[in-house]
């Protein structure tokens, strides 16, 4: 009886585990639970790397454009060295930045593969001057220090003889026409997809080039489906044809807040995604920090990008961004990760986040504001302000608040100038609960 009893209590402490294990593997895939990273990471790098740096020009574009001819594109591949590729140095910058999450063009539009894929002949080992696989080693730097992996691939490859599109002015053949053409390059860019899931795991796909063909031709939700079952974690943008989990928006900072749960702005530091010598046109450190807490402060991720060189070398004004970034983000990292999108501007005009309890307000406070920052409408009682990175507590006074009114007056926060950051400044308001603002018209004075 004994042993009776030991072999069902073992049954069913088994059978307990297995709930638990089937409850947490379950958690663990549903849709929110696997973008809190996401949510929480605020900051990513763009790596646009490959053939197009040997020249400098239009990654792609310029051979489908017709500004060179596919033949002299190719020419590059001689070119393209990454003699002075260091994955570590790369991995180390981003992290300096304060980014927790990088993605590296694994494949542009060109078709040029950075690791040596089975499929096609045109990748970094085969076909380049480097005669090395270099995305392998640069996913592995990214892991060792702790980051988040994005993967770009592009749907579309021009130089693919399979595939449909060629240049803006010349098509290969129709779908409907060679059905068979078209499995070929299925199997062809899904075969490439697989090897990437297989040796890299990533945490991110990035998409680009949906635009050519239908959801039903890509095959999307086919692909969507195969990625998950390898990694069920695994996060993919938009432009899988309406079968991705974020919104992308490109270069240019959304004028109203996106509706998406989840998005990401990706945008150059110059006018360029990948390394063109003469594009000098490099935004500001103010300017890139002002973008991105536009961005933080309407719930989104910045993707900010860089084109390194074709020797591997990361170009000097890029580096001194990343690195200006970096000193911003880690002086002010209370106000950036693990927050949520901050109040209206009608209630402070500028930026803010909140903490994910919603008790602390983070103010961003550009320049000099010789004095004052005003807060309006904020019904919550303020338990103490702070400089953020600093800890300087600061003062402040209630004006406009009567007895009989409902409104909660304005808000003045004293700030002298001795505690401003030389880029952006960022206070923190202990609110005494959740965040509450009065949103509606006034109230009528009754005694005048």
């Amino acid at each position: 009886m004994v042993i009776s009893l030991v072999k069902k209590i073992i049954l069913i402490c088994c059978l307990f585990q297995g709930i638990i294990v089937f409850s947490q593997t379950t958690n663990s895939v549903s849709g929110t639970d696997k973008m809190e990273w996401f949510g929480d990471a605020k900051l990513g790098i763009f790596i646009h790397w490959g053939l197009y740096a040997v020249n400098g020009i239009d990654e792609s574009w310029s051979f489908y454009n017709g500004y060179i001819s596919h033949e002299d594109y190719m020419k590059q591949t001689k070119g393209f060295t990454a003699k002075n590729y260091d994955p570590k140095a790369w991995a180390d910058l981003i992290k300096e930045s304060g980014a927790k999450y990088a993605v590296i063009t694994s494949k542009h539009h060109d078709g040029f593969a950075l690791w040596n894929s089975k499929y096609g002949n045109l990748n970094a080992v085969k076909n380049s001057a480097a005669r090395k696989d270099v995305l392998t080693p640069f996913v592995g730097a990214i892991r060792d220090d702790g980051l988040k992996v994005g993967i770009y691939y592009s749907l579309p490859d021009w130089s693919y003889l399979d595939y449909t599109n060629f240049t803006r002015d010349s098509i290969r053949y129709n779908i409907a026409d060679e059905p068979r053409r078209w499995q070929q390059f299925l199997q062809y860019y899904e075969g490439q997809l697989k090897e990437l899931s297989d040796a890299y795991n990533p945490d991110l796909y990035w998409f680009d080039g949906d635009w050519e063909h239908s959801s039903e031709e890509w095959e999307a939700p086919k692909v969507r489906q195969m990625l998950l079952d390898r990694n069920p974690n695994t996060i993919i943008n938009s432009r899988l044809k309406g079968y991705g989990d974020y919104a992308t928006p490109e270069q240019g900072m959304p004028i109203v807040k996106p509706t998406d749960d989840y998005w990401e702005l990706c945008m150059t530091m110059n006018n360029s995604w990948g390394y063109q010598k003469n594009d000098n046109d490099y935004k500001s450190l103010d300017q890139i920090i002002g973008i991105f807490t536009d961005v933080i402060g309407n719930g989104g991720n910045l993707l900010l990008d860089i084109g390194p060189k074709a020797d591997g070398s990361i170009p000097i004004e890029q580096i001194e961004i990343l690195k200006g970034l970096g000193r911003w983000t880690s002086k002010h990292k209370e106000a950036i990760y693990e927050t949520v999108a901050g109040i209206p501007k009608e209630h402070f005009y500028g930026t803010s986040t909140l903490s994910k309890d919603k008790k602390i307000l983070y103010l961003f406070v550009k320049g000099n504001p010789e004095g004052e920052v005003v807060v309006r409408g904020l019904k919550n009682n303020i338990n103490r302000i702070w400089v953020v990175g600093e800890g300087t507590k600061l003062s402040h006074k209630v004006v406009g608040k009567v007895y009989w009114s409902a409104y909660p007056g304005i808000k003045y926060i004293q700030l002298p100038e001795h505690v401003l950051d030389k880029n952006m400044t960022v206070l923190a308001l202990l609110l005494d609960g959740e965040v509450n603002l009065y949103r509606e018209d006034g109230t009528v004075i009754e005694s005048n």
